[in-house]
């Protein structure tokens, strides 16, 4: 019979052994790398292609976004809640005339960006994607962003550009959601990541033409994002994009906002930590550290 003690010894001793034995026939698992598989296929797709294209992470919350953006464009048209948010939005140039678009834009930009539950709902679309390509430890762009491109609106055009070139830091995403399906001239262009380095490296060459001389030069290497509703493009927006007259039959609703790290370097203060990104995940440890003092009395 066993003493008190002795049992849980002898678990002990036959637990040790059994892991001795794992670990002499290699069975016990053993990290290789500081990624997860999962992490590491979305970060070869981000580097090769300088964006992805994943399924929102929150549809619910998606869905809100665009609830409350069709609330405000009817209350600015005085009509009621259509049955079909998405037509409402595709076919709003046939209530409309471009003339009164940046107006209306205007309106419901500044609706949408005084709703205390905008930018965390707008962030927790895209949380996962964000995290895993940036980090946990995020600073946001103060205001989400939205674009409208109507059918032959030559008003709304975005050239070829990347953001670095107006002081952003080039430590950075963006989060690019259509609120429609789009594709084609109703969507965006992106010039992939190794196709924009060689560009960007050689600028100089298209000086005379400027960015029209670009746009033609590398025409035929962009990329038209063809995105359902209910997925989230994130991209570098130190690759070269921007868009053209949209020719298709519909309207383009999309909302953007820029995402970096914490701590990164920011390259102007303009566009800086406090005044165009806020905080808003620090961890805790950045919190303790934020509001440690060394002992007074020591200085030299």
């Amino acid at each position: 019979m066993m003493k008190m003690g002795e049992e849980n010894t002898t678990v002990a001793t036959t637990m040790l052994e059994r892991t001795r034995r794992w670990w002499g026939r290699g069975v016990l698992p053993k990290a290789e790398s500081f990624y997860s598989k999962e992490h590491e296929i979305l970060a070869e797709a981000f580097l090769g292609q300088g964006y992805v294209i994943r399924e929102v992470a929150d549809r619910d919350a998606l869905d809100a976004c665009r609830a409350a953006i069709v609330e405000l464009l009817a209350e600015a048209l005085g009509e009621d809640l259509p049955d079909d948010p998405a037509a409402f939005l595709n076919q709003v140039h046939e209530r409309i005339p471009v003339t009164e678009l940046n107006e209306i834009r205007l309106a419901i930009y500044r609706g949408m960006n005084a709703l205390p539950w905008l930018r965390p709902t707008y962030f927790s679309l895209g949380r996962p994607l964000l995290e895993a390509l940036v980090g946990n430890e995020l600073a946001m762009q103060n205001r989400v962003n939205l674009s409208i491109q109507m059918p032959n609106d030559r008003s709304s055009l975005l050239d070829i550009h990347a953001d670095v070139f107006s002081g952003e830091t080039p430590y950075q995403v963006v989060q690019w959601v259509p609120l429609v399906d789009v594709s084609a001239t109703k969507s965006m262009f992106f010039l992939p990541q190794e196709e924009s380095r060689a560009v960007v490296e050689n600028m100089s060459d298209f000086g005379p033409g400027g960015m029209s001389a670009l746009f033609d030069a590398v025409k035929d290497d962009l990329v038209w994002l063809d995105v359902s509703y209910g997925s989230v493009v994130i991209f570098s927006p130190n690759c070269l994009h921007g868009n053209v007259v949209n020719v298709e039959a519909e309207t383009r609703w999309s909302l953007n906002c820029r995402f970096t790290g914490l701590f990164t370097p920011y390259d102007s203060a303009e566009k800086s930590l406090g005044s165009f990104y806020l905080p808003i995940t620090p961890r805790p440890v950045t919190r303790v550290g934020m509001v440690y003092h060394p002992p007074k009395g020591f200085e030299e």
